[in-house]
């Protein structure tokens, strides 16, 4: 697939010049990375480098978190049972084991529970069903954790059951808020608090925070659960920036240092022991982990992991739940071929706007996963569809730039539920509406996309030579990190370098005649004639370019930058991201 590359403009020269100099000298192009960043000064960039816990926001500046404080005091005073109830997504189980895991400290043991809803029997958030638990168990007070905000009816009907509600999401809320004690949610419009990119688990830590400082407890004992908010963040890919990048920093830290009993045992499963745990190493090894829960059987067995203090146990439940993954891998791979398939097979749906496509005997757990692989194939906003008690029920995922959640919400009527943000969402309606709601969609997204934003998009940072790649200026960049979106890793050109004799077809298939070399992989071995610097790299899918560089042509590489390490030696490697034939500097 052609993919664009958006080259960012470059901050003043003056100011590159003044960042640098403030900072000791470091190279111009950190010093613009930085600024890109919003970054102008020693003290803002002391600041970004070195994330402090002192810089959190007050929790109390979220609109309603006087009432929940006030309200978990009142239940613990009067010994009511307090049931935390989160969704079955990563998010959701990490803010219910992090809340949970700290209120029970101060709770009596037969005081306090937990609920994770069924993704099959009951679906996404507030469930009828989870309400009839707590009212036949006397739970008086539901802390609902990312989730709820839309739930105005089933809140209604825990009110009718004596039961209160304190809502803790971060989802985009509807027009009417459920009547609950307290709705906490940075999105509400009437919200000043200051972030408004926490995850469902950052919610659920600023409540334990509030409840903290309210009474006076020490909150190192609350700081001891950051290393489940960093994989609520990863995971959730929320911005890591702002109060995130704090908590992730520091999350990211206990997760290297001392995980908790439960990401121990998930850390040794995914084969992450001994390494030093980046936000890739969540995003794509151990959130997908404790996803396969929720996925494959139910979120409970995540939070059974993730509250328990007994190695043993811990060590059980994660390779039951590195099954569950096994299995959902399967699921995923044969359910994105069939979709595959589907949009090949038919003219119509190549030449649309958007994908959405209904398959009454899809394995739900895997949709949203599939809606993904989808997106990076045909890059269009993306919806996919199953039937689940009676509905069709879907996942959806939408491309940079597009407003997805206003494209759906535009069909609202045709919908029964629905819930998200920009970028992903979940929706369930009656199944002979779905024909009209793919017209509907479609026709919304052909008036409204822009021809730009069904183009991958490449950003690049700055330019490089590659002899500016040295192992100073990498040092430097690693304190860009935690990386993810709003920081994300820097990409950098470098234009018309050449194959310095050793640059050939790698992997399994490199000798295969039946193979495209297109889907083949580069181990790259290149140089610059500005400097006359060599540098090796890796280019995954570009095997079709070995030909121009045997050739003695030379290419343009846009790529970030990596330190291998393999028996004990390390060096520096780029990882190529997109790769073009370009012409040289004196022609």
């Amino acid at each position: 697939m052609t993919k664009h590359w958006n080259i960012k403009p470059s901050p003043d020269a003056d100011d590159i010049i003044d960042l640098s100099r403030a900072l000791g000298g470091i190279h111009p192009v950190l010093a613009k990375l930085l600024i890109q960043r919003g970054i102008t000064n020693y003290d803002e960039a002391k600041a970004f480098f070195r994330p402090n816990l002192i810089n959190m926001h007050n929790p109390f500046l979220m609109q309603g978190m006087d009432n929940a404080v006030q309200r978990i005091n009142q239940a613990i005073a009067n010994n009511e049972k307090i049931l935390v109830y989160g969704d079955y997504d990563v998010d959701g189980t990490t803010a219910v084991s992090l809340v949970y895991s700290y209120l029970r400290q101060y709770v009596d043991a037969d005081n306090i529970g937990y609920y994770i809803p069924n993704r099959y029997t009951e679906g996404y958030g507030i469930s009828y069903k989870g309400i009839d638990y707590a009212a036949d168990n006397g739970f008086a007070l539901v802390i609902a954790l990312d989730c709820g905000i839309k739930a105005v009816e089933k809140v209604s009907y825990a009110n009718q059951k004596h039961i209160d509600f304190i809502i803790c999401d971060h989802h985009t809320p509807g027009d009417t808020l459920p009547n609950a004690i307290a709705c906490l949610d940075p999105k509400r419009n009437d919200c000043n608090y200051p972030d408004k990119n926490l995850s469902g688990c950052g919610v659920g830590f600023k409540l334990m925070q509030a409840f903290c400082r309210n009474n006076f407890y020490k909150e190192d004992d609350l700081l001891q659960y950051l290393d489940i908010l960093a994989v609520s963040i990863a995971s959730d890919i929320v911005p890591i920036i702002g109060e995130n990048r704090i908590l992730a920093f520091h999350g990211l830290k206990k997760l290297n240092t001392s995980p908790s009993v439960g990401l121990k045992s998930i850390i040794e499963v995914a084969g992450l022991q001994g390494k030093e745990i980046t936000i890739s190493d969540i995003v794509f090894k151990i959130g997908p982990r404790i996803n396969a829960a929720g996925r494959m059987k139910s979120g409970t067995e995540a939070v059974r992991l993730l509250v328990s203090d007994n190695s043993t146990d811990a060590d059980a439940i994660s390779r039951l739940i590195d099954s569950h993954n096994e299995e959902r891998k399967d699921l995923d791979r044969t359910i994105t071929q069939e979709a595959l398939d589907m949009i090949e097979k038919s003219e119509e749906l190549k030449k649309r706007k958007s994908t959405v496509l209904f398959s009454p005997g899809w394995h739900k757990g895997v949709i949203g996963i599939v809606a993904s692989r989808l997106t990076e194939s045909y890059y269009r906003p993306t919806i996919v569809l199953t039937e689940s008690n009676g509905l069709a029920t879907g996942s959806a995922r939408s491309v940079d730039g597009f407003d997805l959640y206003k494209a759906i919400d535009s069909c609202s009527d045709l919908l029964e539920n629905f819930g998200g943000h920009m970028y992903a969402a979940g929706l369930t309606m009656k199944l002979e509406n779905v024909e009209p709601f793919i017209q509907r969609f479609e026709q919304y997204v052909s008036d409204n996309i822009l021809p730009e934003q069904l183009i991958p998009q490449i950003d690049i940072d700055a330019e490089l030579h590659l002899s500016d790649i040295t192992n100073g200026f990498y040092n430097i960049l690693t304190q860009f990190e935690p990386f993810g979106p709003g920081n994300l890793k820097p990409v950098f050109l470098t234009r018309n370098v050449y194959d310095y004799g050793h640059s050939k077809l790698v992997g399994k298939d490199k000798d295969a005649t039946d193979v495209d070399k297109s889907k083949k992989h580069l181990k790259l071995e290149v140089t610059d004639p500005h400097s006359r610097s060599v540098m090796n790299g890796v280019a995954f899918g570009m095997g079709h370019m070995i030909d121009p560089l045997k050739n003695g042509e030379p290419v343009s590489l846009c790529y970030t930058i990596d330190m291998n390490e393999f028996k004990g030696y390390r060096n520096l490697q780029i990882m190529v991201k997109d790769m073009l034939a370009s012409t040289p500097d004196n022609q």
